[in-house]
């Protein structure tokens, strides 16, 4: 198709004669889409030459038929064989060289492989359009795949969030229950492996956002500290929907504990951080300490201005090892290094 579309495209160019040459004309036909299609320069030329070849053969047909018309009206002519003279081997039209035998096996074995090239690229051609063409529908099949299951994703979602509202549900309970929804044919697509996975997340994220709401309402009790017993924080809650929440006290207590062990570690932190802060604090404070113990009593006195360390009072013990354990730190690691000339620069 391609190859007769080229050569047809040749055929309507009235000013390609059987004369012309490839490469003075190319320029004329490369703004022709049937000229493109054909990527091959060396392909091009061939079904170019072989055009040509068609032409002269039609020329040549032309003046076989002429020949034959003229010997047949020189026949009939009284005395044309005296007066005539003929070369052989010259064209009677314009004196061309007739072709021998060996000349057309020659010019008939060159057209035979140009047509062979020609088809080969063409159907290597072929070919590739038609890898080009499966390789965009596989991708085209996958992203309508991938389209397909975050669809089926999105509304699998939707169903758990306006049918599964308890934390406390199992998967093969909430199964049954989905199942007679409507959009249950619309989430066929993912595989129990994917539907059963999904539900976990989004268990998870109820039993979060529960979680949260108790600790957001545990915050705003100014009165509640490290120390405060559950069945003291209990009263005060009691009546709130995020207390509510919870199925069970037992769960409450222990969410309730949990919260204090995450308060505790955050101002243990918070402590630290103050320790760093306080630049009467040195290296040379553990050796102070080591002459006099009531150094760490001096320490103290100046910390218990700031709230972080009021508020480990109820662990005074440990609290007093963690300023030591900071003097011995600070110890072991030595002077602090020189500024550079940058920070020096800043100081001034």
């Amino acid at each position: 198709m391609i190859r007769k579309d080229f050569l047809g495209m040749l055929r309507e160019r009235s000013e390609i004669t059987r004369h012309s040459r490839f490469h003075d004309v190319r320029k004329r036909l490369e703004s022709d889409s049937r000229y493109r299609a054909i990527s091959d320069p060396a392909v091009r030329e061939d079904l170019f030459e072989e055009h040509i070849k068609i032409l002269k053969d039609e020329k040549k047909r032309a003046k076989d038929k002429d020949r034959k018309k003229r010997d047949k009206r020189s026949s009939d002519r009284r005395g044309s064989s005296t007066d005539r003279v003929e070369y052989p081997g010259l064209d009677e039209e314009d004196g061309e060289r007739a072709p021998t035998s060996d000349d057309e096996a020659e010019r008939q074995q060159k057209e035979r492989e140009r047509r062979l090239r020609a088809e080969a690229s063409i159907k290597e051609r072929e070919k590739e359009v038609q890898r080009t063409l499966a390789t965009h529908l596989r991708d085209r099949d996958k992203e309508r795949q991938h389209h397909q299951r975050d669809e089926a994703i999105r509304h699998f979602n939707a169903l758990l969030a306006d049918l599964v509202r308890n934390a406390e549900l199992t998967w093969k309970e909430v199964k049954k229950q989905l199942k007679k929804d409507h959009r249950w044919e619309l989430v066929e697509l993912l595989d129990r492996e994917d539907r059963e996975g999904l539900f976990n997340d989004h268990i998870n994220n109820l039993v979060k956002k529960k979680r949260d709401k108790f600790r957001e309402m545990l915050d705003e009790i100014s009165s509640l500290e490290l120390t405060t017993q559950w069945k003291d924080i209990k009263k005060v809650i009691r009546e709130d929907p995020r207390y509510l929440k919870y199925n069970s006290s037992e769960r409450c207590e222990r969410e309730f504990r949990e919260y204090l062990k995450d308060k505790a570690m955050n101002a243990k932190l918070s402590f630290r951080e103050l320790l760093h802060e306080c630049k009467f604090i040195t290296h040379k404070s553990w050796d102070t300490y080591r002459e006099n113990l009531n150094h760490l009593r001096e320490i103290e006195d100046i910390l218990r201005n700031d709230k972080r360390y009021l508020v480990l009072s109820h662990m005074h013990a440990e609290r007093s090892q963690m300023i030591l354990g900071y003097l011995e730190d600070l110890h072991k690691r030595g002077p602090p290094p020189p500024p550079t000339a940058s920070e020096s620069s800043r100081r001034k």
